[in-house]
């Protein structure tokens, strides 16, 4: 894991970004120019017709969404840009999420109609979260309601953004529809227009003078540009000649606008319409010029893990020792490829690095750059600081895993993700097919952390659980298709939770004088708690009233219970104190304190139960005329409406709706609006459900 020789790559010249952004926006039409005028790839595929290079799965090409992210080495202007696509639809927000964490910035692209919608603020909150520099890109402005300058007030607004336009559209809308179609960009920074060849897809432009009826606007929004460089200009590279009305040289204006971008107090704002193949290489250009390189981030900081109190950093540095985190694994029936960022140092092949969560060395066989598709691969010699690699070979790491120099271990932080909240069951076609089912599903698991199963240990039934029906129908296409399992699922029902109403302490005992004599009692505390994790044990017993082995043992009977609750439901939002304990030399054992443990649960949650459903936030979009019987609809479905808003002629609804209420949504609401309608909606929070669906759950017989 040494350091490489005088030809170490240039990290000042790589770019690890993401494109992200709600579903339909235009990411992956986006992506795919990108590519095609990076030379990356020969011919511009098409969303409708599957033939996109990112959209490689059979799945995303037959629904033309992006399902699973994909990451491409490309090269502009003498750099190397790692480029990841990501999904838009919220069931795949872990994509999202995984991706952001390890990338260096990245391009939020809005519907330059539609403005910013609810998975809009989700990415740009994953962003905000890992503290991500960003370039804005207003696309579609080609479309029918266009409004560049709506779409910016609301990344101001609704994004608290501090969105700063270097491009103007010139014209909006389609030949068809509008009397001043979109047909081009005004350059603020060189004050020039620039036109694209439709004979060539985009691929050669012409640059022009800023045609007359746009001179105003395009010197008022200059102005509007440097009112906002102004007020951070700490090294006076445009202030001084701004306000003496001497000309302002271009390079300043772009060094003062990457120090602002990369300390987030700016988001420069591009636009275009990757379906016109428009404003997609200035896009480009933006990334090369404002974006972070890995130089321009932080350091890592981790804990070791033989001495959890001292805190451990790593430098973008090849000379560093070597420390990557794995944020991807792509499993099929050939094996398992990790993807992994190296955030500093060196990895070789055949070398064994150090997976210090699992305590254990790993074996990497070979390194591989990847296409989109992750089963075309270039294997490449090394993967260095700042760069995204493929590994294979790795038996025990899983997503969110550090790897590191065995010499100098360092433990990263994880990734956190949600909880899944839609389950179904399911079963193989045959019997002889269910340890292949398991094993199949164990796979899965592994590869994306919120796709979740369990056996019910009561009914015998398999149950999967992820982040609504789509996600669920992937997973059971993919079985299929790709490990050729024959399965039978159930409707999709919600995944509750359960918590306490109020605050008890009890006594929870394991005593049996037959057979094996056994004695364990432990008094604990059960609260209602708030706090980054769902569920808090504390030990408060001396080791005086009980043994260290048997507290354990007390404590995972405690766990164990508050996973599948009174009602088999995993209870939340609970902390529970271990305040004292009875023991009999003779008769108590650990399996004894872990029966009393979980005893303690079942007692506390005996008629003190509240049963929490998932409410989710949703947006739907509708004509006017039609607003009065979708909300109407809406609040049968028990929905709170929190704001609507007006765009032109569309009305936009912001919701909050239980989960439960909304697997029949999509065809509803395409009838009451004669198909006019679009919608969606993402996970928002757990709240208590209604005392007759908790009663339906303790009472089933009382329905049948």
């Amino acid at each position: 894991m040494a350091a490489k020789d005088k030809s170490d790559p240039d990290l000042s010249k790589i770019r690890n970004i993401g494109i992200i952004a709600h579903i339909d926006a235009g990411k992956t039409t986006t992506t795919e120019h990108i590519l095609y005028y990076a030379g990356a790839i020969h011919r511009l595929g098409g969303v409708d017709e599957g033939t996109t290079e990112t959209d490689y799965d059979p799945e995303e090409q037959a629904r033309g969404i992006t399902i699973y992210s994909a990451c491409i080495p490309l090269s502009w202007q003498g750099h190397t840009i790692n480029l990841i696509d990501t999904p838009g639809h919220v069931d795949f927000t872990a994509e999202v999420e995984r991706s952001l964490r390890v990338l260096d910035g990245c391009v939020v692209v809005f519907d330059a109609q539609k403005g910013v919608e609810a998975q809009s603020e989700t990415v740009w909150r994953q962003a905000d979260k890992y503290k991500v520099p960003r370039l804005v890109f207003i696309n579609k402005m080609d479309v029918v309601g266009a409004n560049f300058d709506n779409a910016l007030d609301e990344v101001r607004e609704r994004l608290e953004g501090m969105p700063v336009a270097l491009n103007l559209p010139v014209g909006s809308g389609s030949v068809k529809d509008s009397p001043t179609p979109f047909r081009g960009i005004i350059d603020l920074l060189e004050m020039k227009a620039l036109f694209y060849e439709p004979a060539n897809q985009g691929k050669t432009f012409r640059a022009a003078p800023i045609p007359d009826e746009l001179q105003t606007e395009a010197q008022r929004w200059r102005e509007r540009l440097f009112d906002v460089l102004t007020q951070h200009d700490e090294k006076d590279l445009v202030t001084s000649a701004y306000l003496e009305g001497q000309p302002v040289p271009v390079e300043n204006i772009r060094q003062l606008l990457r120090q602002q971008t990369l300390a987030r107090q700016i988001q420069p704002v591009l636009c275009g319409s990757g379906r016109e193949h428009i404003g997609i290489q200035p896009l480009l250009d933006g990334v090369v010029a404002y974006l972070p390189s890995p130089l321009d981030r932080p350091a890592v900081t981790g804990m070791n893990p033989r001495k959890p109190d001292k805190e451990e950093k790593r430098k973008p540095d090849l000379k560093e020792p070597f420390c990557g985190l794995v944020f991807k694994l792509v499993a099929d029936k050939h094996g398992e490829l990790f993807f992994v960022r190296v955030y500093s140092g060196v990895l070789k092949p055949q070398s064994r690095p150090y997976n210090p969560g699992k305590d254990s060395k790993e074996m990497v066989s070979k390194i591989y750059h990847t296409r989109a598709d992750p089963h075309v691969r270039d294997e490449v010699p090394l993967g260095h600081a700042g760069d995204i690699v493929a590994l294979v070979g790795l038996k025990d790491s899983i997503t969110g895993d550090t790897l590191c120099d065995p010499q100098h271990p360092v433990l990263l932080e994880r990734i956190q993700f949600n909880e899944p909240v839609v389950s179904k069951s399911i079963e193989p076609e045959s019997s002889a097919d269910k340890q292949k089912l398991i094993d199949t599903l164990t796979q899965l698991g592994r590869e994306d952390p919120t796709f979740t199963w369990k056996v019910n240990s009561e009914t015998g039934q398999t149950l999967m659980s992820g982040m609504g029906v789509l996600h669920l129908e992937i997973k059971q296409h993919r079985m299929e298709r790709d490990f050729k399992l024959k399965v039978r699922v159930s409707k999709p029902r919600v995944s509750f939770r359960e918590t306490i109403k109020k605050a008890v302490r009890v006594e929870g005992e394991c005593v049996r004088q037959f057979g094996t004599n056994l004695f364990a009692k432990v008094t604990v505390e059960f609260e209602p708690y708030q706090g980054d994790e769902s569920i808090v044990v504390i030990n408060r017993l001396d080791s005086e009233v009980l043994p260290p082995l048997f507290i354990a043992a007390a404590e995972r009977g405690v766990r164990g219970a508050l996973q599948s609750g009174e009602l088999g439901f995993p209870v939340m939002n609970v902390k529970a104190t271990l305040l004292d304990a009875q023991m009999d030399l003779q008769a108590s054992t650990e399996p004894a304190f872990e029966a009393a443990g979980a005893d303690a649960v079942h007692r506390a949650m005996r008629d003190n139960i509240i049963l929490l459903e998932p409410v989710m936030r949703a947006e739907v979009t509708v004509p006017e005329e039609f607003l009065g019987p979708v909300q109407a609809d809406l609040l049968a479905r028990r929905a709170e409406i929190d704001d609507i808003i007006y765009r032109g002629r569309l009305r936009m609804i912001e919701a909050r709706v239980p989960l439960a209420q909304m697997f029949d949504y999509a065809a509803e609401v395409r009838s009451l609006s004669q198909g006019r309608a679009s919608w969606t909606m993402e996970p928002h929070a757990y709240a208590p459900a209604p005392p007759e669906v908790l009663h339906a759950l303790l009472h089933p017989e009382e329905y049948y």
